[in-house]
């Protein structure tokens, strides 16, 4: 009885390790086939995002004209971003309009930043200024800079606007690679936008089709939600989603 149950133990004990030995053949061999399928899905990923057309965000400024903004051109403001503002170094462009719009504005600088697509190297954001043309959102400006463009009516009949805008947004779209797709994040209800980019980026000028109907804050909300979804939205011609312009 006891050498029956040794010898029983004993070939429980063999089938145990030619188990594991088998299962570790199993791995050994598997091991090659798993690492094919992993390069196969991050090829399919790679192949993915270049199948995808290049994206480059155009977005419209904040106002300085209202309550942060005079918060910020004041001389003897003493918060931290003013005084980034104040030194001779300035503060980033993103920085200081997501300060004075708020929702709006950080929606869609975090969209551009998340969504858009450019050129190894190159930027996909843009920032539209008064009397400066196209910023990127990191470069720093000075108060004195600030205090010019806050001087700049944004209107599609004002020189002092449109002839940096449209110079800079030539050459964008100089170089850019065919198929690029230009989005405007920002209104598209009156022309002081649409009118002079609409003159250099004609059919390749979009903006989101969600956008239509909304204010700022929902279209805030939308963009954050878009971002926090990782769900880039659904874009459309603008001139095909055009209403009668509106007062800015």
């Amino acid at each position: 009885m006891v050498t029956s149950a040794v010898s029983a133990g004993r070939a429980f004990g063999v089938a145990a390790r030619n188990s594991a030995k088998l299962r570790g053949a199993l791995r050994e061999r598997d091991r090659p086939s798993i690492a094919r399928a992993k390069r196969r899905m991050v090829l399919a990923t790679f192949d993915a995002a270049m199948l995808e057309p290049d994206c480059i965000f155009l977005i419209s400024p904040a106002n300085l004209s209202g309550r942060r903004g005079a918060m910020l051109l004041n001389p003897a403001a003493n918060f931290p971003l003013a005084q980034k503002l104040h030194s001779p170094e300035g503060a980033q462009l993103g920085e200081l309009f997501s300060f004075v719009s708020g929702l709006y504005f950080r929606g869609k600088l975090s969209y551009a930043r998340t969504f858009g697509r450019a050129p190894l190297g190159q930027p996909a954001a843009f920032v539209i200024s008064a009397g400066g043309g196209l910023c990127t959102p990191e470069e720093c400006i000075s108060l004195d800079r600030l205090q010019r463009w806050a001087q700049v009516p944004i209107h599609h009949d004002n020189p002092h606007f449109t002839a940096p805008l449209t110079r800079h947004a030539s050459a964008l779209l100089e170089h850019a690679v065919p198929g690029t797709r230009f989005v405007l994040l920002g209104s598209v209800a009156s022309d002081k936008y649409v009118e002079p980019l609409r003159d250099v980026f004609a059919e390749t000028l979009l903006f989101p089709a969600r956008f239509a109907g909304l204010g700022d804050m929902s279209r805030g909300a939308l963009l954050l939600a878009a971002v926090r979804d990782r769900r880039e939205l659904e874009y459309a011609p603008i001139a095909s989603n055009r209403r009668k312009p509106r007062d800015p």
